[in-house]
């Protein structure tokens, strides 16, 4: 049976997919409801843009941090973090900052979502566009499109949004969750200069036999350094059962032993400029670690003010 995700992750793909199939940021509405006008999300903007190279149509989501219209800010440039599977993680994103930015807690910085293909499936969208290498296993839809999904963002998103607003090149996230992880670590390895941080949440380092850890070996061997701050993420249920109440929380892979694994490589190359932070959030499931682990890696970059500790 052709799978996305190892058996026990399919229930967690379907509410991952079908929670956040639509597009938009308002829900479906009862007819009773027509009339009511639909919530909308602060100083955020939609842009359709046509890909050129991929022949698809996405969206990209925009929210502004407060102030960035004042008149005294008009010079400034502003750090932006751009989000794989943008239906789920740019709300996710958009609601934790809202009162550290209104509070002054964190520095301003710009959310960037990347949506699905329009008129796509997600898990379709997603397993192309997110994936690094075509899928060992037989997929009724293409994988692998990782290096194409890259260039659009490379030379279409990112010079939209950073023709449209003032955002600063120099200080860029990309952040993902499970395939969007899997993305990340592999941008990481192929153009790590493009982002300066990375958030890699449930990363999926179980696809097509943990491929990633060959490219990790390969690229130590031809590179003396890496620039870039990393924060892995991994519920602690992430592994196999028994590992929660019911099979379906539980994965076929040890995902917490591959984070695990991934981190003391990446930690024994001693690269002089790469950072690598890893936590494993107790009690969190594949569904449940992204929110998490975003909000304790925007702490660690964005917060204005520290506390010391004894």
């Amino acid at each position: 049976m052709s799978r996305g995700f190892p058996t026990p992750l399919r229930a967690a793909l379907l509410f991952f997919t079908s929670v956040f199939s639509v597009t938009g940021f308002t829900a479906e509405t009862p007819p009773a409801a027509d009339a009511a006008p639909p919530f909308q999300v602060e100083r955020s903007h939609v842009h359709t843009l046509v890909s050129r190279t991929l022949g698809r149509t996405y969206e990209i989501y925009v929210k502004l941090p407060p102030g960035y219209d004042k008149p005294e800010n008009a010079q400034r440039k502003y750090p932006a973090v751009y989000l794989t599977d943008g239906p789920y993680t740019f709300q996710v994103a958009s609601g934790m900052t809202r009162v550290p930015f209104n509070q002054g807690t964190f520095e301003d910085f710009i959310l960037v979502g990347l949506s699905y293909a329009r008129g796509e499936e997600p898990v379709v969208s997603r397993e192309r566009d997110l994936t690094p290498f075509p899928d060992i296993r037989d997929k009724p839809y293409p994988t692998g499109g990782a290096a194409a999904y890259l260039d659009f963002i490379r030379n279409e998103a990112m010079p939209l949004a950073e023709s449209t607003y003032r955002i600063d090149p120099a200080q860029r996230t990309l952040a993902g969750q499970s395939f969007g992880g899997l993305f990340g670590l592999w941008v990481l390895f192929t153009e790590p200069a493009l982002f300066r941080n990375y958030v890699l949440t449930s990363a999926s380092l179980w696809y097509n036999r943990r491929a990633m850890f060959p490219l990790e070996a390969k690229f130590a061997e031809q590179h003396k350094d890496l620039n870039a701050n990393v924060w892995f993420a991994i519920g602690a249920n992430e592994h196999p059962a028994p590992c929660g109440r019911t099979p379906k929380e539980c994965t076929d892979e040890n995902m917490v032993a591959d984070q695990a694994a991934m981190v003391k490589a990446l930690r024994s190359r001693r690269y002089p400029n790469l950072k690598v932070h890893a936590k494993v959030v107790e009690g969190a499931y594949h569904t449940t670690t992204f929110p998490v682990g975003l909000l304790w890696a925007m702490q660690d970059l964005f917060l204005t003010h520290r506390l010391e500790t004894k």
